[in-house]
Parts: C-alpha cells; structure tokens; sequence
C-alpha cells in the first residue's frame, strides 16, 4: 500500500489523484507546482482563482484536467524556519488533511510529491519521517480507505530519505 517511485509527479498514470505542493495562493509556482500547473494547462488557473487561497496545513481539491489523473490536491507546506515555529505539526496537517480530502472524495490511489522540501526548505530527513508516520498512522486508523499512497520523488537523495522511511514503515508491520 505505501510505494515510492523516482520520477516526475506529473506523470504518474497509476492514481486517481495527485497532490500539488502550493503556495497559498494557489495560483502556481515554482517547482512541483508550477510543473502541475504547466501540465495541467489554463483550466487548472482558473479553478484554483475560484478557490480563494489555502492556508498552511490545509488542503483543497481541484480536477486534474490535462493531467493523467482525476484530481489535484493542493497543500500549502510549512516555510521551513529552524524548527521551532510549529512546522512539523504544519507539514503532518499536509498529510492529514490531504488524506481525508482524497477519501472523502473515493480517491482510493494517491501519489505525493516530497512536500516543503524544495523552496521551503524543510529538512528532507525530518520530512520523510512526519510523510511515512502521518500515512502508516491514517492507514491503521482508516485500513480499507486507500489501495495505494505513494511518493513520486524527483531526485536520488530525496528518494533514499523516503526509501529508509517507507521500508522500516512496512517492516514494523
């Protein structure tokens, strides 16, 4: 149930969903988002301009359009700050409120990118650990919600920071 693969998010065809690592606005960026955004095409703009923001921690979902997935969930990652200004508990909400949004909604397979680790600089290491932690706890809690949650990861050393995650996540059950 939990994969993770090393590739281009925007790719994926093996899901129902995929989750777009935004800012608040919503309205496109740089890194995973402005590649789901450029993929996605105009429609996406439009919706998302409809949608009014999303705070930090939250979650909102859009249709994919272009992408060869249904939908697009959009979550706005901690800016990472030393520590100390609550965002691990910011980037485990991500996760959280993703999650529920996609079951809510019969999303039964999801693939995530590595959220907050770009721009926003959140420590991979810690990173993987609060993604790995957030859905191995929501599948003991909701065990028939999700086929599949997975992380499309872009490089080599993110993919080794999930990699150790996920394998000990698997063996601990």
């Amino acid at each position: 149930m939990l994969k993770i693969i090393q590739g281009d998010i925007t790719k994926v065809k093996n899901v129902d969903a995929i989750v777009n690592a935004a800012n608040q606005t919503l309205l496109g960026g740089g890194g995973v988002d402005g590649a789901i955004h450029r993929a996605a095409g105009k429609e996406l703009l439009k919706e998302c301009r409809q949608l009014g923001g999303c705070k930090t921690g939250q979650a909102k979902l859009t249709k994919a359009y272009n992408l060869p997935c249904r939908y697009i969930i959009h979550t706005v990652g901690p800016v990472w700050q030393g520590g100390g200004k609550n965002e691990a508990e910011l980037l485990a909400s991500c996760y959280r409120e993703s999650l529920k949004l996609a079951a809510q909604h019969g999303i039964r397979k999801i693939a995530f990118p590595s959220i907050a680790t770009g721009v926003y600089h959140f420590p991979v290491d810690k990173a993987a650990q609060i993604a790995c932690a957030e859905a191995s706890g929501y599948i003991q809690e909701h065990p028939d919600d999700f086929d599949l949650i997975e992380w499309v990861l872009f490089d080599e050393r993110t993919y080794a920071a999930y990699d150790n995650c996920v394998n000990k996540s698997v063996q601990e059950k």
